[in-house]
């Protein structure tokens, strides 16, 4: 399980030091990818072949299933670590993520996100206010803290 919150750069070749405390979970191979928010959604090989059987799944018929598919898979990317521990991200998902000096390096569950530093403050920001009002819709969900 990925958690914390950690601080980091990118250099003008793209590339990120990974947390030293995400590289063994990730493993020698890992996807990134394009995320929600403006953020990039990097996910071990286990679990991108979960996620990726589920977006298997959906309807192919329907416009907003090809559409999601679409933009997760052209946007996805097989990385490994040099030896200093970093990923070299693509300039395309550097763009995406808007991705400039400082970034934000997320551990969320069972995968990690990049930030740009401004949009995660920006967007924690925003989240910060309305946190009750999130948590209170999640027990439409059958879920409690």
């Amino acid at each position: 399980m990925f958690m914390g919150e950690y601080q980091h750069s990118i250099d003008e070749k793209g590339r990120m030091i990974i947390p030293a405390k995400f590289r063994e979970a990730l493993g020698s191979s890992f996807v990134v990818t394009r995320g929600l928010d403006n953020c990039l959604f990097v996910y071990p090989m286990q679990e991108w072949a979960v996620l990726e059987s589920k977006l298997k799944s959906l309807p192919l018929m329907k416009s907003d299933a090809r559409a999601f598919t679409r933009f997760f898979f052209s946007g996805a990317t097989e990385c490994e670590l040099d030896k200093q521990g970093r990923v070299n991200l693509p300039n395309t998902l550097v763009d995406y993520a808007k991705l400039k000096k400082d970034c934000v390096v997320l551990g969320v569950s069972n995968r990690v996100e990049i930030w740009s530093k401004d949009l995660w403050e920006n967007y924690f920001q925003q989240s910060e206010e309305s946190f009750n009002e999130i948590a209170e819709k999640l027990v439409d969900f059958n879920f409690d803290l």
